[in-house]
């Protein structure tokens, strides 16, 4: 008998860890975001215009990152292609995640070595005027570093996303980084950045505002 209660007592003390681990998890993730609310929003308000008048002059936006960032990439040019908001009738933007093609990521990872495979794609489809986004929880993905350097030789103003520290944010017209060493709060952070960076881009493009315009 005494068995039997302590296996029933299981689930509830399960629940209760698990609830716990819940809790602590969005709070944490809160509390990030709410240290980017009170750091970073200049660094917010400058991708946005960098974006906005990188669209405007009829340049486009390229995406690069690897694993969850890499999804980052697609979801993000799937808001500037489609749309984020329904307060803006438009037409699409142009925006490229560089991680979706497999015959060009295996082919150039084969023939070239793995760092490569952004690097190729903007030495591709990259022109003068255009912007690159490169999107690494670490800031030190070697084939996002390389993307970059090919995006300053065309010459295309860059974007970092990125958590604390890393290199990429010392070689980008505009870094926001966030302020954790968590790895699941920085990819949480992100998406919150990347919606934002869309919603006002919509803004300063269909809203009646003018980005200011680039130097």
């Amino acid at each position: 008998m005494e068995s039997c209660m302590r296996a029933a007592e299981q689930p509830e003390k399960s629940t209760d860890r698990l609830r716990l681990a819940a809790g602590s998890h969005l709070r944490g993730a809160a509390e990030v975001c709410c240290r980017l609310a009170d750091h970073d929003v200049d660094c917010l308000l400058s991708a946005a215009r960098l974006l906005a008048a990188t669209l405007q002059a009829g340049g486009k936006v390229l995406l690069c990152g690897n694993g969850g960032s890499a999804a980052d990439c697609q979801h993000l040019a799937a808001e500037f292609v489609g749309r984020l908001s329904k307060d803006h009738e438009r037409g699409a933007l142009a925006a490229i995640a560089l991680t979706t093609d497999t015959s060009i990521l295996t082919a150039i990872g084969n023939d070239y070595g793995f760092d490569a495979v952004f690097r190729r794609q903007v030495e591709a489809f990259g022109r003068p005027g255009d912007l690159l986004i490169g999107i690494s929880t670490s800031g030190n993905s070697p084939n996002v570093i390389g993307a970059i350097h090919a995006a300053k030789t065309i010459p295309m103003r860059t974007i970092a996303l990125t958590g604390q520290g890393g290199a990429m944010a010392t070689m980008v017209d505009v870094a926001i980084s966030v302020p954790s060493a968590n790895a699941q709060h920085v990819q949480e952070s992100h998406l919150v950045i990347e919606h934002i960076l869309c919603d006002l881009a919509e803004q300063l493009l269909f809203a009646g505002s003018s980005p200011e315009p680039r130097s």
